[in-house]
């Protein structure tokens, strides 16, 4: 029953997303706050801090640049998910997944528009925290040219495969917005299948051209030595207070100290 109430569509979508939205930004301040309290423990310095700051800035106002080829659905943006990827890049899996989630809900809360409450999980918490896949790409080899290119199509495929799922759970529901042939429109799966070959390809091809012109041109190596955290200098040794050496005692007289 909670499963077919997170699938229905409806006529109160639009009230839906009025109380997922309010709810989304309770959680977007939520993971701020976990970030703080995170921050205390692993003492996540000011850098690290305005590093995740303009990452997160720069792809949402790169979202903006961007053109809808598809009725309700996704864009193809201006590489906004370049500076995320960069950011997952440099800080790894965790943070990438937390720059990820945030990304999405701020894509959200922009422009809300849902198709189900299950289809919202799908296309904004756990499509767009697939950036956290970018934290391992600097492990496959030692050329970053290659990494970055690849973790892009690795994050872009993963959040293809979100996409599609919840593109077959709303297509199921027979709610079809563009005309395809009659074979295409029998199959939610292959419907929903061309649906996101229309713009993610194209987004995913922006991002690796940029991530690999950036790394050829070597300005990459300079955006990763600006926002690296800074390495722990290591403590060093205490040195053992030197023990006092007692005073040689001048030998007596023996001959004086004689008793006649």
């Amino acid at each position: 029953m909670l499963l077919g109430s997170l699938l229905d569509v409806s006529s109160h979508t639009t009230e839906i997303v009025k109380w997922v939205s309010l709810g989304s930004v309770f959680l977007l301040l939520g993971v701020i706050a976990l970030i703080c309290f995170k921050g205390r423990k692993q003492r996540y310095d000011a850098k690290h801090i305005a590093a995740a700051g303009l990452a997160l800035g720069l792809s949402f106002a790169l979202s903006y640049a961007k053109i809808s080829p598809v009725t309700y659905g996704g864009s193809i943006t201006l590489a906004s998910f370049v500076p995320v990827l960069i950011y997952a890049y440099v800080y790894g899996i965790v943070d990438g997944l937390i720059m990820g989630l945030m990304f999405g809900l701020l894509n959200f809360i922009s422009g809300p528009y849902i198709l189900t409450p299950f289809t919202f999980i799908l296309d904004y918490l756990l499509a767009f925290s697939s950036v956290g896949f970018m934290g391992i790409a600097k492990k496959f080899t030692k050329k970053n040219t290659f990494n970055v290119v690849l973790g892009t199509v690795g994050v872009f495929i993963i959040r293809f495969i979100f996409h599609l799922i919840s593109g077959v759970l709303y297509f199921t529901q027979d709610e079809i917005w563009v005309e395809l042939p009659e074979w295409a429109l029998s199959n939610a799966f292959v419907y929903s299948f061309i649906y996101q070959c229309v713009y993610l390809p194209a987004d995913c091809a922006i991002a690796a051209v940029v991530m690999y012109v950036l790394a050829k041109t070597k300005v990459l190596d300079k955006l990763i030595a600006l926002i690296q955290p800074r390495t722990k200098k290591a403590t060093p040794a205490i040195q053992a207070e030197p023990q006092e050496i007692p005073e040689e005692v001048p030998p007596q007289d023996t001959q004086n100290g004689e008793n006649k």
